[in-house]
């Protein structure tokens, strides 16, 4: 048999045929799709708000949840939010930075504290100044316990120089542990001049006093005095509760003073009911820069009063709302929607943004979980799966023989 061009032809193209129809089927038929593309919406999900906590527009105030490991979240804020002089709530730092260096049980007095020159030369100018002081004598001791009594309770000037002398040598080496020991802990806003809060150099924020507050109330040595803990007698000193304001309201003062500087600077603490806790909630607050009494007096009632109502349970995330698109190439398109509702705490603004995590993925039936939506509260982060509101199924063989680009890139890419 002769062997001509045109047949040498006709059998290569024959087997290009034979051997592309071989390959190119299967590779089309059996290859990986490419995945969906997904669009989310969370934005345009975000959950209902409770009601607001009202808070001053006068000064700057936060008010917050305490953590259960000390920390502080805040739910609600008002003025100003920057940094601001804050006054004789620096004292919260004055007694924190120390018993972080030199702890106190809650049951033990603690160590003696010498009563020395220095210490009764800052009563007489103090007292001289007309600012808040508690008289001593050179010779006496005073025990930590009551030391940090009457820095806490009296806010005593010349105690809270006492104090700082005591644990670090000097005010001015207390002042350089205190700065650190704020920004280590996460306070970078807040910077202390004095061991007292009567200069103009005691600034910080209202979200930082807040936390401040939150870590006072968890200690154990702190609380213990806040909650009158400590009980009257032989060697106990005699410390007049002078912060104290409000208390008929179930508010207990943490700190609370006057410059010319912060005005009126008061922190404080009290707990609310909340509908669907398990017990009382504690929230602190902190308040600087109020013109007056009746203005300070009239917000943090309002601020506490509300805040239990503020916490009603408000659904988060709410089953079957969309959190974003899903569309294959092919033309198949499903909402990618929350199957469970999940139900948190309201406390006005404390619920934070959505955010959306899906898993890649071709096909998916109807409710199989591809993914999730989070959204932070107060409380903690609240998590619903995703799935599709809609079957997203293979394309059939038609659309997969006639658009080869899109699988071949799906098996490149490894999808």
């Amino acid at each position: 048999m002769t062997v001509t061009p045109g047949r040498v032809v006709g059998i290569a193209v024959g087997s290009l045929a034979i051997l592309g129809i071989g390959v190119y089927g299967p590779a089309m038929l059996l290859g990986p799709l490419p995945a969906v593309a997904v669009t989310t919406t969370a934005a345009a999900a975000a959950p209902p708000q409770a009601a607001a906590i009202p808070m001053p527009a006068e000064g700057a105030s936060t008010l917050a949840i305490v953590d259960d490991d000390g920390g502080a979240t805040p739910i609600a804020t008002g003025g100003e939010q920057g940094v601001v002089p804050i006054g004789g709530a620096a004292k919260l730092v004055t007694l924190l930075v120390t018993l972080d260096s030199l702890p106190l049980e809650a049951g033990s007095p603690g160590p003696d504290i010498p009563i020395g020159p220095a210490d009764y030369t800052d009563y007489a100018r103090y007292q001289a100044e007309g600012t808040r002081v508690l008289q001593v004598s050179p010779g006496e001791t005073w025990s930590q316990r009551d030391v940090l009594r009457a820095v806490l309770l009296a806010s005593s000037n010349n105690h809270a120089d006492t104090l700082a002398r005591w644990a670090f040598g000097s005010v001015e080496q207390y002042v350089d542990a205190a700065n650190e020991w704020l920004a280590a802990n996460g306070f970078a806003d807040t910077h202390v001049a004095d061991a007292t809060g009567l200069s103009a150099g005691n600034v910080g924020t209202a979200t930082d006093l807040a936390g401040l507050a939150a870590k006072a109330v968890h200690d154990p040595a702190l609380a213990a005095v806040l909650d009158g803990a400590v009980a009257a007698g032989v060697g106990v000193r005699q410390v007049p509760d002078t912060v104290s304001r409000l208390s008929d309201v179930g508010v207990r003062a943490i700190a609370r003073g006057f410059t010319d500087d912060a005005l009126i600077s008061f922190v404080f603490t009290s707990t609310v009911t909340a509908p669907g806790a398990t017990g009382p909630v504690r929230i602190v607050g902190a308040m600087t820069l109020i013109p007056d009494y009746e203005t300070l007096d009239a917000a943090v009632t309002a601020a506490v009063g509300s805040a239990g109502q503020a916490a009603a349970p408000v659904e988060v995330i709410t089953a079957g709302s969309s959190y974003g698109t899903a569309e294959a190439v092919w033309g198949d398109r499903a909402d990618l929607v929350a199957s469970a509702t999940r139900t948190s705490l309201g406390w006005g603004a404390a619920t934070g943004d959505p955010s959306v995590e899906v898993t890649p993925f071709s096909t998916a039936s109807a409710g199989r979980d591809v993914g999730r939506v989070v959204v932070p509260t107060a409380s903690g982060e609240l998590a619903s799966p995703l799935s599709p509101s809609a079957d997203l199924t293979d394309p059939g063989p038609l659309w997969r023989l006639t658009h080869p680009l899109p699988i071949l890139g799906a098996y490149f890419s490894g999808s």
